[in-house]
């Protein structure tokens, strides 16, 4: 069933959204403007369920790509992820009926909703990651048979290209990185055209709706003075999501980043308050693996989100930094991403990890997280 998003809801989806996007999908705040301007120009974006589309439908997702170090210094106009989804109607010489998220973030959630806002066109509630990925390939669209060539790049001087690579997607990926750090480290795209039939069968359904409710359930919980990762877990159990567990409490201690070949790179120091332990996160864009005191208690494709502390506010992999208090936890991923076919393409493997999948929820035990001090 269709339902409108207004600016009332942009809050409560962008903090959701980039709490899924654990620690990457662009800018929170950039994207939350980028939707309130178009809405407030446009009206209000219609959201499609999945079940909502014909079989025959053309769907165009659309994003935003590059490294989030570079994105949150060379801002948007608004305009680009519209160029990228024109030129590949154009290429196509099919009328879209809707545009769709790629994957969850602060940004790149937003990005098919001001799409939608300036064009007048739906925007179907559903993703093909449930969270963030690097790299264009890891999507659950790619794994179950959908080409995401062609591909329609966009830049911010009115640039655009298509990039066609049949069905190998991670060439696709190459030649589209290596276009964005020519057009200075981001761009924005369209691709993995699909049919209803194709949503249906691919997608993960329902993506800004659970964001909406992840945000609403944090801020909730902080308006009445209760811990917000209680609640946070218990709501992720009546989701696709299915689990939370606390990681580690305690103060960034390091930060170290390097922006190389449109990705950022790095690690992140968290140290408990007594001392004793000492949770290292990797990242290449998003966070990949935690380590606590040298035992692994969470990698990809389960998620891996820094919050602040007494606000569960998400933070971003750019936007780490020494001396924050945090609250690092890790979250299931669906079940249809835990398939062999899914771990081959964004398990640990293909982040170049020597490690083999186990959940989160079997690498810690305890179920639900108790309420932190609020001293």
């Amino acid at each position: 069933m269709s339902w409108k998003l207004d600016d009332s809801h942009i809050d409560d989806l962008v903090r959701g959204a980039a709490l899924l996007g654990t620690g990457g999908g662009g800018d929170p705040h950039v994207g939350a403007l980028l939707v309130r301007v178009a809405i407030r120009e446009y009206g209000a974006v219609t959201v499609l369920d999945v079940d909502d589309l014909d079989d025959l439908d053309l769907v165009i997702p659309t994003a935003q790509m590059g490294a989030p170090t570079v994105g949150a210094e060379k801002l948007p106009a608004g305009t680009e992820a519209v160029a990228a989804f024109l030129k590949l109607e154009t290429h196509l010489d099919s009328k879209a009926r809707a545009t769709m998220p790629i994957e969850c973030g602060g940004l790149n959630s937003m990005i098919p909703l001001q799409v939608a806002a300036r064009l007048g066109v739906p925007v179907v509630d559903g993703d093909g990651m449930g969270r963030a990925f690097p790299e264009l390939q890891m999507e659950t669209f790619s794994i179950y048979g959908v080409s995401g060539s062609p591909l329609a790049l966009a830049g911010e001087n009115g640039e655009t290209v298509i990039i066609n690579t049949g069905e190998d997607n991670v060439r696709m990926e190459r030649f589209a990185r290596a276009i964005t750090v020519q057009l200075g480290g981001v761009a924005h795209i369209a691709n993995y055209a699909m049919t209803g039939a194709d949503v249906k069968r691919t997608a993960l359904p329902g993506t800004l709706a659970t964001c909406i409710r992840i945000g609403l359930t944090i801020r909730q919980a902080r308006d009445s003075n209760s811990d917000p990762i209680v609640a946070l877990a218990k709501v992720l159990t009546t989701t696709i999501h299915g689990c939370l567990r606390v990681l580690q409490r305690g103060k960034v201690v390091d930060v170290q980043r390097n922006t190389d070949g449109g990705f950022v790179h790095g690690s992140a120091r968290i140290t408990s308050a007594d001392g004793n332990d000492e949770l290292v996160v990797h990242f290449r864009n998003e966070n990949i693996t935690a380590v606590v005191n040298g035992r692994l208690v969470a990698v990809v494709p389960d998620l891996i989100c820094v919050l602040e502390a007494d606000t569960a506010e998400p933070i971003t992999t750019e936007s780490l930094r020494y001396g924050q208090r945090v609250t690092v936890v890790g979250i299931g991923t669906p079940p249809s991403m835990r398939t062999a076919e899914a771990l081959e393409v964004f398990g640990p493997a293909a982040f170049g990890l020597e490690l083999d999948f186990t959940p989160v929820e079997e690498l810690n035990e305890e179920e639900l997280p108790t309420a932190a001090s609020r001293e």
